[in-house]
């Protein structure tokens, strides 16, 4: 279900379809119903399930410190860094990248940042549940 979890673009769209896919299939897996009325808390308790918003969002930080550590030029880091330029501009809002919720949670300088890996995974944990809450 999360497979290149990595690169998606989590909006809250997204992330509301992913939890209640998973809660239907923590449902599944205990045989319990929508008519049967327990709660989510207590179906995750049961489970002992984590959180699929926060497991992408976990996900996404350790891709994004692995592409900011690239050397060369690899194409994720083109891919990663690349901004359109030529020809005209759909109509709306311009599509969010990976890199745009980045910048969004860390700044500008995130990519150097991440050039040191154990600061990079000791400023995870408060970042990602900044991720979540604000995507």
């Amino acid at each position: 279900m999360t497979y290149g979890c990595q690169t998606w673009s989590m909006t809250k769209a997204v992330g509301q379809k992913l939890r209640v896919a998973q809660r239907a299939m923590e449902r599944k897996m205990l045989g319990l119903k929508l008519t049967d009325k327990i709660s989510c808390k207590e179906i995750r308790n049961k489970t002992q399930v984590s959180d699929i918003a926060q497991y992408i969002a976990k996900q996404k930080w350790k891709w994004a410190g692995h592409v900011a550590r690239l050397q060369d030029n690899r194409w994720t880091l083109r891919v990663t860094e690349w901004q359109p330029r030529n020809g005209k501009r759909s109509r709306g809002r311009q599509a969010r990248r990976l890199r745009d919720d980045i910048v969004k949670t860390m700044g500008n300088t995130w990519t150097r940042e991440a050039k040191d890996k154990e600061e990079w995974r000791r400023g995870a944990e408060g970042l990602i549940l900044q991720w979540i809450d604000g995507a």
